[in-house]
């Protein structure tokens, strides 16, 4: 598959790149993806939440009234899960919640994800650039001269740029990451992938088979 190579005024600058079929052209795997996203999220979490149970709670231990002749239930001490202030019965404990995936799989789902994003037309590629300081306006026109600036942008570099990064770093559909960084979620996430030219190599050596 050929596209067309735009300059950051959005104009054709004559020349096309070919994405790589073993990349952009295979069948989408739906049941990867979904691998690769749940793994995603589920290394987001921190796993620390802690609640105190019985045995953690400060308090006497001391029965708190007679075991027969009160007319209600009988109790323990005021630490009871029963009472305000008792511990928690069965509360959460700090865990890892993190889902090991081959790197294999990993692998075919983002070359799934992006030959879903190819086949649907949801690829742009511009010419590498960057700016002379971080100016967020500057990235907001870049955006509006591909005519995307109403959707979620993933824009791709070959290498870090820190000046396109902090450029867009305030406009909350737009995010900038580095070839070799790019995970699934924001792949699936993005409604527009917008490549600069040397992140089609990078790419390429990253997901090569």
């Amino acid at each position: 598959m050929k596209l067309d190579v735009l300059n950051v005024e959005g104009d054709k600058t004559g020349r096309s790149v070919e994405l790589p079929g073993d990349i952009f052209d295979i069948p989408q795997n739906d049941h990867v993806i979904y691998l690769a996203v749940k793994q995603y999220n589920a290394n987001q979490r921190q796993g620390n939440s802690k609640t105190k149970e019985r045995n953690e709670i400060t308090g006497s231990t001391r029965k708190i009234k007679r075991q027969k002749g009160t007319g209600t239930a009988r109790a323990g001490d005021i630490k009871n899960p029963l009472f305000r202030g008792g511990g928690r019965i069965f509360g959460p404990r700090p865990r890892e919640y993190n889902v090991r995936l081959n790197k294999k799989v990993k692998s075919l789902a983002r070359k799934s994800a992006l030959s879903a994003k190819a086949r649907d037309g949801q690829i742009m590629i511009v010419e590498d650039f960057t700016f002379e300081a971080p100016k967020t306006s500057e990235f907001l026109g870049f955006l509006e001269n591909l005519e995307v600036q109403t959707s979620k942008v993933l824009f791709i570099t070959g290498d870090y740029d820190n000046i396109l990064y902090l450029s867009s770093r305030n406009i909350p559909k737009a995010k900038v990451v580095e070839a070799r960084n790019i995970n699934i979620y924001d792949l699936v996430l993005a409604n527009k992938l917008v490549f600069s030219e040397s992140a089609i190599k990078v790419i390429s050596d990253t997901l090569k088979s």
